[in-house]
């Protein structure tokens, strides 16, 4: 693997002098009030001498798929987020839940359909159904029983799904193939902080105590029960049904896990089939919620036709962020898609603002990360279903084998930036010949060097033979 970064490796040590004199300023670079309180403290926690790459190590089995957590370990608390992979088989729905926390769904296969509740947002999806004792009504009256919902939208594979705390949600596989979705959750927030876990709460059936944090699933499992005990004597009058149904809210006999399979199939009145959307109504509502209830939170990060970054020999990065998305601006999280070609190289970088979690979709790639004291906290390589967090400040170099490199990446901002360090419009190309050869003690050929060797590629490398490499 080693290999793989050799030409790039001699960057790195140019780069460390750079990050320490830069990081005071560049870490508050771009951030609101509000952001900085929000991550207030995280820097502290950063001090992970070795990173790895991770792999799931726990997963939970439902009826009709699976969810694979990882474990939360200090390269998780650096970041201040929580992550797992969830399949979904066909005819598979993920039960209705909500989280404490916010999170960005990267659908890496499959499609669907899914459902966001937005409390105070109105039902405008209606359908009519007509029952059979409705049907043999007396003089062939026609009664309709109408169903009512909010908004039901597709997803497909690569896509981005920004789903904002306590806000219910379920999903849908409608396809023949399974759905498979990684999902990183932000657990920096003071709320979270307070409860000291994460994981999904399941309204009234004892669903499964899944979540973030291993070791604490036994307490959550305790309180979901304690809740459907409670339907019979306070939610059956609340609710208004009868006693049958209420026991079957409690979902005490049900072992299918958080993962149900519809065996005929879902139907609901779907975005393709619905010949109108009803003007919402009824609701006095301000523009915040109008805006919320209508605001879109699904976005496509394939297509090479959106990458903001395109060479045609080296590979292709797509950002999403808060102005493509405005979404993203209320949970303050985003992704970066990043496609290398084979034996391509990203530029080394930083993170301006913001903690990433990489996650390989494709083929593999070396990887290169050093702190900000010049210590080599990872020297390796991430392969497919593998990932690794790379904390705010710490240079990160990464170039494609011979199956090419396609990784996702998930930040902690809205509006992440990433500072180059060599290359067009790179820090070392935006300073002088004579800053560079006083600081590193080289001669204007080699500062010129340092300068333009890559100056007129941005952002990714294309592949160079090992002599021009080292020239």
């Amino acid at each position: 693997m080693k290999g793989m970064v050799t030409s790039a490796a001699t960057l790195l040590p140019f780069s460390l002098c750079l990050l320490l004199l830069c990081r005071p300023s560049l870490a508050q670079f771009e951030r609101s009030p509000r952001q900085s309180v929000r991550r207030s403290g995280e820097q502290s926690q950063c001090g992970v001498e070795k990173h790895n790459a991770l792999e799931p190590i726990r997963e939970v089995r439902s009826e009709a798929g699976v969810t694979e957590y990882y474990q939360n370990n200090a390269q998780f608390e650096c970041a201040g987020v929580a992550a797992f992979r969830r399949t979904i088989e066909p005819r598979g729905l993920l039960l209705p839940s909500f989280s404490n926390a916010p999170r960005l769904v990267y659908i890496i296969q499959g499609r669907g359909i899914y459902g966001t509740v937005i409390p105070g947002c109105p039902e405008t999806f209606q359908s009519f159904q007509q029952s059979e004792s409705e049907k043999q009504s007396e003089k062939g009256q026609r009664q309709r029983f109408r169903d009512e919902h909010q908004r039901i939208h597709h997803f497909n594979q690569e896509d981005v799904i920004a789903i904002a705390a306590e806000v219910a949600h379920w999903c849908y596989t409608d396809a023949d193939t399974p759905v498979i979705a990684f999902t990183v959750s932000d657990i920096s927030t003071a709320r979270i902080s307070l409860m000291k876990t994460i994981g999904n709460s399941y309204w009234l059936g004892d669903g499964v105590a899944a979540g973030g944090n291993l070791g604490k699933n036994k307490n959550r499992a305790q309180r979901a029960t304690s809740l459907a005990d409670s339907i019979p004597s306070y939610w059956r009058p609340a609710i208004g049904v009868d006693r049958e149904v209420a026991r079957k809210l409690q979902c005490k006999d049900d072992q299918r896990g958080e993962i149900v399979r519809v065996e005929k199939g879902l139907e609901v009145l779907r975005p393709s089939s619905e010949k109108q959307e009803r003007e919402e109504r009824g609701r006095g509502t301000n523009g915040l919620e109008v805006a919320m209830c209508s605001m879109r939170n699904r976005e496509n990060i394939d297509s090479s036709r959106r990458a903001d970054v395109y060479i045609p020999r080296g590979g292709r990065i797509t950002n999403l962020n808060s102005q493509k998305l405005p979404m993203l601006s209320f949970i303050q999280l985003s992704a970066e898609r990043v496609v290398l070609y084979k034996n391509a190289m990203l530029a080394p970088h930083w993170n301006i603002n913001a903690h990433s979690v990489t996650y390989c979709t494709g083929g593999r790639g070396g990887v290169q990360v050093v702190d900000n004291n010049g210590k080599t906290v990872f020297d390796g390589e991430l392969r497919q279903g593998q990932l690794l967090v790379i904390p705010q400040n710490f240079a990160v170099i990464k170039q494609a084998g011979n199956e090419g490199f396609e990784f996702t990446s998930i930040k902690t901002i809205d509006n992440a930036m990433v500072n180059t360090i060599v290359g067009k419009a790179s820090a070392f190309q935006g300073m002088p010949e004579e800053v560079l050869m006083n600081s590193y003690r080289i001669n204007r050929n080699e500062a010129r060097t340092v300068k333009f060797n890559r100056g007129h590629e941005m952002a990714i490398f294309s592949p160079r033979s090992e002599g021009r490499a080292d020239a």
